[in-house]
């Protein structure tokens, strides 16, 4: 009976070693992945709203996304309104997609930044100058999102907008986008009513090691 005692508290120690220490990075990762590897995209919802504070989480972890010289231009459009979702893809095989949805997030880009000249004196006004990086960093964000939505059993898809410009016209008028403002990706997320098995993408043939 001793021995047992000594080795449940001995096994007891080391699992709250492990887990308050904070020197064994394995718990974290392991769900990081998991949710990686459980992203699937879902185009079929309940119509259940989502909260203010599920779309904030979302958006949230959309803005944890890296970005070129930290400038984070993205920029977001949150559609609850049914009527604005029904319109948003009026006639279109995609209008589905977003009116069963619990809320389509319009990920944009600001495409121009502001810069001083290198040689201007210290009061100079900054010029506008083109962010050429603003649909990368605009691409980290929605990616972030989605996986984000599936971190919070949600689901997700990822509909394409630029760099169609029928589309990014299109979307832009409606939604009255700045002249700087450029949609990158439409973000129907909500409650899923399909339970589609992610795809299996690993592929060793796919990578080449210190030249191709």
């Amino acid at each position: 009976m001793k021995k047992l005692f000594s080795f449940l508290a001995l096994a007891a120690i080391v699992l709250l070693g492990t887990s308050c220490t904070g020197n064994d990075p394995q718990p974290a990762q392991k769900g990081a992945l998991e949710v990686i590897k459980a992203r699937t995209s879902i185009r079929a919802f309940t119509g259940e709203k989502l909260s203010e504070e599920q779309i904030n989480t979302l958006l949230d972890a959309a803005m944890a996304a890296p970005t070129a010289a930290n400038i984070q231009p993205w920029r977001f459009v949150v559609i609850t309104d049914d009527e604005v979702k029904a319109g948003l893809y009026e006639g279109e095989r995609h209008k589905s997609m977003v009116t069963t949805a619990g809320a389509v997030i319009i990920v944009c880009g600001e495409t121009t930044r502001l810069r001083k000249p290198h040689d201007a004196a210290a009061d100079a006004q900054q010029e506008v100058i083109p962010n050429h990086y603003w649909y990368e960093d605009c691409s980290a964000a929605t990616e972030n999102l989605l996986l984000a939505a599936t971190a919070l059993d949600l689901g997700a898809v990822w509909l394409s907008c630029y760099p169609n410009e029928k589309s990014v016209e299109r979307i832009k008028a409606y939604l009255g986008l700045p002249e700087t403002v450029c949609p990158l990706a439409i973000v129907p997320v909500g409650y899923p009513a399909e339970n589609p098995e992610p795809k299996q993408k690993w592929d060793p043939d796919k990578i080449h090691y210190n030249r191709w």
